[in-house]
């Protein structure tokens, strides 16, 4: 089997995931069954239950990614090929999370709208995925743990009665087909101005309520 043959196998065998959490969360969008696994789901943790843990966890990822970047852990891609990656796949995702969610105007279990899909798993799953394509050949434990945040960024999103269980399989399955797709396809590949220069790194900082830039540079 040539290079490109072997790329495109590849790429769909890594496609059978995310295409299958998508399909399951068509199957069951505006389902009986998933209401009444919301509705179980509630009275077990209580009506008014909710825990606002799921907006910070898919940042979680993104912050491991840059801090192995810093302590020297073996990555595929230099950090900014990395932070341009993450860019790119995370500007996809956000745009058709949201054209789905005004077109669906889905309405969430507690009453507001665009429901469909689930934009807090779908940025956390694609930012679990820039970690594992990362680092998946170096540190394959460390690569794949960013799904552990975003798999409980999408549980809870449904314990907090903002989504139902068909948005968070959808979201999670869009984040990571988009991811795949970025990597593969590579666009603005050539493009980094900070490949001939060493010892320097730019991690960007963030979280809900503040933005910001780590700067290092090894004399």
């Amino acid at each position: 089997m040539d290079k490109t043959k072997k790329e495109k196998y590849s790429l769909i065998k890594r496609s059978i995931l995310p295409v299958s959490l998508m399909g399951a969360g068509l199957l069951l969008n505006h389902s009986a069954l998933e209401k009444q696994w919301q509705e179980k789901i509630r009275n077990h943790v209580g009506n008014d239950y909710y825990n606002d843990i799921d907006d910070y966890l898919p940042y979680l990822p993104i912050l491991q990614m840059y801090g192995a970047d810093i302590l020297g852990v073996e990555a595929k891609n230099h950090w900014f090929d990395q932070s341009k990656n993450l860019f790119i796949a995370n500007g996809v995702t956000a745009v058709i999370t949201y054209v789905l969610k005004r077109t669906t105007s889905k309405t969430r279990p507690e009453g507001s709208e665009h429901s469909f899909p689930s934009g807090h798993t779908s940025f956390a799953f694609t930012n679990a995925a820039v970690l594992s394509k990362e680092f998946e050949d170096s540190s394959p434990v460390f690569a794949y743990s960013g799904y552990a945040f975003a798999a409980t960024t999408g549980a809870f999103r449904v314990v907090n009665n903002k989504h139902w269980v068909s948005d968070v399989l959808f979201g999670a399955g869009l984040g990571i087909f988009v991811t795949e797709m970025v990597y593969y396809f590579e666009p603005f590949k050539y493009f980094n101005p900070f490949i001939e220069t060493e010892g320097v790194t730019l991690v960007p900082q963030f979280d809900s309520d503040s933005y910001g830039v780590y700067f290092s540079y090894a004399f």
